[in-house]
């Protein structure tokens, strides 16, 4: 599986699960989601981790955006 399209993937779901424990009502809910966005930030710390070990991820290379920020 393309590590690219899985750390995109962690990326989405962890805007996600931000915007619904804004929602979340109970502290429990909160609690739930706050657990679960740590792990997925953890996973993409891996991959990220993993790509840096690799030499996969090229600071220099121009075809990603430079000028934007990480969204969370």
């Amino acid at each position: 599986m393309d590590p690219e399209k899985m750390m995109t993937g962690i990326s989405n779901e962890v805007l996600t699960l931000l915007k619904n424990m804004g929602k979340a009502k109970t502290p429990e809910e909160k609690l739930t989601h706050s657990k679960t966005i740590k792990n997925l930030c953890e996973s993409l710390g891996v991959f990220l981790n993993l790509m840096s070990d690799m030499d996969l991820y090229d600071d220099d290379d121009h075809d990603h955006h430079d000028d934007e920020p990480i969204p969370f």
